[in-house]
């Protein structure tokens, strides 16, 4: 059963959405995949939301453009934990999408990552879920490190070959 709802307004945001999906098969997090607007589709919304504990989800991911309303609008008609992911929009660079999102009212509240930042959200989903799933936290930790010791032998890198090696290196 899925455990993480990854939710956009269009399918034109699908390739913003699929690093989520990425991370989330990197840990095993099972994951369900929906197009659903919050203005063109309002009663589907609520009702993806609405039924979201029913089919097991206990995070949401939701990606959202424009005025973007659906992570806040997905949010108003559930007690699951929403994270809100700004999409760039070719109007205003992804602004517009990231203030609509980050500026919840009072009550409503959306956990909100950078713009078109989808994989840091479902990280932050598998942070969620690995409060009480010991093994989640397990890979979670071991994911880690993993990037702290790319970071350590990245910088090893530099000093032995120094800046301009480095970087012709890099590509």
């Amino acid at each position: 059963m899925a455990k993480v709802g990854i939710v956009m307004g269009s399918d034109s945001d699908l390739e913003v959405m699929k690093p989520a999906a990425e991370i989330l098969d990197e840990f095993g997090v099972a994951y369900e995949v929906t197009v659903c607007s919050a203005h063109r589709l309002p009663r589907e919304t609520a009702k993806y939301a609405e039924t979201a504990i029913d089919r097991g989800l206990e995070v949401i991911i939701a990606g959202a453009g424009g005025a973007a309303h659906l992570p806040g609008v997905i949010a108003s008609f559930t007690t699951l934990p929403v994270i809100g992911v700004p999409i760039k929009t070719s109007t205003l660079s992804g602004v517009d999408s990231l203030y609509s999102i980050v500026q919840m009212p009072r009550g409503i509240p959306v956990a909100t990552v950078g713009i078109n930042a989808s994989a840091n959200a479902a990280l932050l989903a598998v942070s969620i879920l690995a409060l009480k799933d010991p093994g989640l936290r397990e890979r979670l930790e071991e994911f880690r490190q993993r990037q702290a010791e790319e970071v350590k032998a990245k910088d090893a890198r530099l000093k032995e070959l120094g800046i301009e090696r480095y970087l012709q290196t890099r590509g």
